[in-house]
């Protein structure tokens, strides 16, 4: 089996069954072992040993992480922005630690999720935090409102030994990753690939098949990594979405990983799922 992508993970147990009963969410809360999330900065804060930190409860925080151990873990909903955006937080991920980060990306989703959708879809009221923060209610028209994500395929098409890889314009220099787009409606993953690939490189793709997943929580997507065959070696890049587009063997993958200052390319970070991707494929796991 490939590695667990980072964000993945068992995280929290999210403990549903408590969710839709007010009593007992209630009574978490009052407990002596019960934390809440340290935020800062719009995302939950990190310590400089890569945990999350947490406070002594403080009033009535509306998301009901999960329970650690038994402990209860809770959440407010950080004043000002929230952060979706890692171009500018490369620093902070970095610093995270592994086995933190599902809690991280379910905090950090909840959050976006809250702050989005304030307003009922259906009628236009305010509406409020419910089941322990993973619905919204509406107090007009009683329609629930459940966090969304977003699924995106990321793919590695392969040729004859070699991935297609590309970059845009504002990764680093160097760096090249893998090709990646949003599922539409009434799509399959197997299509959404197919056509992803098509649009933006020019190839056409056979023996589509799930490697793994990631929660990604900027704001809110599931990232669905993939296996491709290409047909050919024939790219036509799409400028719009791509800068550029490139067949790499896998000693080119190979030493992007390993950090050799002479290779190829610069590889995606360790916490995106492409790096995942990649170095499943440079093992052989599939």
């Amino acid at each position: 089996m490939p590695p667990d992508p980072f964000f993945a993970g068992p995280g929290l147990d999210r403990a549903d069954h408590l969710r839709a009963d007010p009593d007992a969410i209630l009574a978490l809360r009052l407990r002596p072992d019960a934390l809440a999330l340290h935020w800062e900065n719009g995302a939950p804060a990190i310590s400089e040993d890569g945990r999350l930190r947490w406070n002594a409860m403080a009033g009535d925080l509306p998301i009901f992480l999960g329970l650690d151990d038994g402990a209860p873990r809770f959440s407010a909903l950080p004043d000002g922005d929230v952060l979706f955006d890692t171009r500018a937080h490369f620093a902070l991920l970095a610093n995270v630690d592994a086995a933190e980060a599902p809690v991280f990306a379910a905090a950090l989703s909840l959050a976006n999720w809250h702050r989005r959708h304030r307003y009922c879809s259906v009628c236009g009221v305010a509406t409020d935090a419910n089941r322990g923060g993973w619905s919204r209610a509406c107090p007009a028209c009683r329609a629930e409102h459940y966090p969304r994500c977003d699924p995106v395929v990321i793919m590695l098409a392969e040729h004859d030994g070699e991935l297609l890889l590309g970059r845009q314009s504002h990764y680093p220099p160097g760096r090249y990753s893998a090709l990646a787009g949003f599922v539409e409606p009434g799509e399959t993953i197997e299509a959404a690939v197919a056509r992803e690939l098509a649009e933006e490189a020019g190839i056409a793709v056979t023996d589509v098949h799930y490697i793994a997943s990631q929660p990604w929580p900027f704001p809110s997507s599931l990232m669905i990594g993939i296996h491709a065959t290409s047909l050919d070696r024939n790219i036509t890049i799409d400028t719009t979405e791509l800068d550029d587009a490139r067949w790499f063997t896998r000693h080119e993958v190979m030493g992007a990983l390993a950090g050799d200052g002479n290779s190829a390319f610069l590889p995606p970070p360790p916490w995106a799922i492409a790096h995942t991707l990649l170095e499943t494929w440079v093992n052989g796991l599939k």
